[in-house]
């Protein structure tokens, strides 16, 4: 896990100094429209982050240039933001080159792959209703234009640049360890840095430093990394000492159904997310603690589902978390003003509710049939 976190802080910048970034962007920009803008701006953000893995890097590489069109064109730029953050938030938690994502996988002990799956049915319920929801939106709002957006950049594409991410998610594809997908997608990136005349010193200091406005860099990425092997070091005392886990076992007991034990976690998750204030405490204390439960009574793969509705969400909404701060500092929003918004962050902790309503019902009925 500290290994693949290690690598993501190279990912952003040997993606924009070999130009991957910059074409992703303006073809973007070109194919936005102003009667479709809240759409395109929560399908395209939706798509940056799913490859990206961040929502940070989302927001800060097409957020910003998005936004920048928003206001020149006097949308309201609370709608922009939320649909922008909504569509970074997919990739942030359901993206397999998200550190998160795989954060949560290693924590309830599950494959990627598995993890995907049990998200699956609420990911695409949450997304077709996202894109209802701001096509309405766009309908309410922007019926009174008719031109089309062009990037001031001309439509110049290589495929050349594309491969590091063709790379990335063709060894993925082809069930590579994601390890090496990071190691040989930053390594053609690089590459093609140098054939692009970059040098290696200014190279070399972007890997460290990361770039201005986009992120990355292992200087921004090494005290994640030593909290990570602290937070997992403070945990596994607390597994040790059964701390915690006696609390939550009396907690728990009371619980004779998935809706119960589904509300109970997302309270403890929250909780945990008011006090922690970031995205790593709460995956792994909600994780680790609620893990013998879950799977004793149901299965890791359920509460892959709920902490991934939940869990990996709450960060992006808690006012005083880096998450949140770090999002709306990049929108120049707001999160009072665009949460109402961000469909895609409010939307999910309701349908795995209601996805467990439905599954504690099935399992009634089932015990009831086998009486």
């Amino acid at each position: 896990m500290i290994w693949i976190l290690f690598l993501v802080g190279f990912l952003l910048p040997s993606w924009f100094h070999a130009g991957t970034i910059n074409q992703m962007v303006t073809i973007a920009l070109n194919i936005i429209t102003p009667d479709y803008f809240f759409t395109l701006s929560f399908i395209i953000a939706l798509f940056f982050s799913m490859i990206l893995g961040t929502s940070v890097g989302t927001l800060s590489s097409i957020g910003i240039p998005i936004m920048g069109t928003a206001i020149a064109l006097h949308l309201p730029s609370d709608i922009v933001a939320g649909a922008l953050v909504s569509g970074a938030f997919v990739g942030d938690r359901t993206s397999p080159f998200s550190s998160a994502h795989q954060l949560l996988a290693h924590t309830v002990e599950i494959t990627v792959k598995k993890q995907w799956k049990a998200m699956s049915l609420t990911t695409v319920l949450a997304i077709v209703l996202g894109i209802i929801f701001y096509r309405f939106l766009d309908i309410h709002f922007l019926h009174n234009f008719s031109i089309t957006i062009y990037s001031s950049e001309k439509m110049e594409l290589s495929f050349i640049k594309f491969l590091p991410p063709i790379v990335l998610i063709v060894m993925v594809l082809f069930r590579y360890k994601i390890l090496y997908a990071f190691i040989f997608s930053i390594t053609i990136a690089c590459f093609l840095s140098f054939l692009d005349g970059i040098k290696i010193g200014e190279l070399l200091t972007s890997l460290w430093e990361g770039i201005d406005g986009l992120g990355g860099g292992l200087a921004n990425m090494y005290l994640l990394l030593l909290f990570l092997a602290l937070a997992g070091a403070y945990n596994g005392l607390l597994e040790e000492l059964k701390v915690i886990q006696t609390l939550l076992d009396r907690w728990l007991q009371a619980s004779h159904s998935l809706l119960n034990d589904t509300i109970k976690t997302m309270i403890a998750t929250l909780g945990i997310t008011l006090v922690a204030a970031n995205q790593t405490l709460p995956i792994i204390l909600t994780g680790r603690s609620f893990l013998a439960h879950w799977s004793a009574k149901y299965s890791n793969e359920e509460l892959a589902r709920v902490m991934g509705d939940s869990t990996m969400l709450f960060p992006g909404i808690v006012p005083w978390s880096v998450l949140t701060i770090m999002c709306s500092t990049i929108m120049g929003v707001s999160i009072f003003e665009y949460f109402s918004y961000a469909v895609f962050l409010w939307i999910l902790p309701i349908l795995t509710i209601g996805v467990s309503i439905v599954k504690t019902g099935k399992r009634k009925r089932n015990l009831l049939e086998s009486h």
